[in-house]
């Protein structure tokens, strides 16, 4: 790829395949998001994703009381697990902003990603015998966590706006 200059004095550079589909452009740091948006988003994340599995441990006890035992849905357990995947995805936001000048992108499909390989576990369990609708609770809040933590990210600690904006006129 050759590095093209943009009228707007940025680095941004368009390119073709995968690489210009995913906007890997290397803005070498200049389109992170603020530090302290960043640590807000991340708090509230892991804030709203232990809510939201324990509303889904409520519903699904609810929805099938045989479950009400189910060791998976003690909060230490789901809660620890939750707190380092949160935690990793938010990490993992202002990496990506370090290779895409438009990142939301490439941070999704990495979440998508993340999300389905995470899956793993619970098809494992489920293999070994744990119960059906325990496992399909379990399911469910690997979507919760991803449909609430990129969100979060992404738009309470989004790219340097000025950078981003001339990515996208010079793409």
């Amino acid at each position: 790829m050759h590095s093209q200059p943009t009228s707007h004095g940025s680095d941004a550079r368009p390119s073709s395949g995968l690489r210009g589909l995913l906007a890997i452009d290397f803005p070498a740091g200049r389109a992170q998001p603020n530090l302290f948006r960043w640590l807000l988003a991340t708090v509230v994340a892991i804030g709203v994703s232990l809510a939201a599995c324990r509303g889904l441990v409520v519903a699904g006890i609810a929805l099938f009381p045989a479950t009400a035992s189910y060791g998976h849905f003690q909060f230490s357990d789901y809660a620890k697990l939750t707190v380092i995947g949160v935690f990793g995805a938010s990490v993992a936001w202002p990496l990506v902003t370090l290779v895409s000048s438009r990142g939301r992108r490439l941070y999704l499909w990495l979440a998508i990603a993340v999300t389905v390989v995470g899956l793993a576990p619970d098809v494992w369990i489920l293999h070994q015998g744990q119960p059906v609708a325990g496992v399909a609770v379990l399911v469910v809040m690997h979507f919760a966590l991803a449909v609430i933590t990129y969100p979060a990210l992404v738009f309470i600690a989004p790219q340097r706006a000025s950078f981003v904006a001339r990515a996208r006129t010079a793409s």
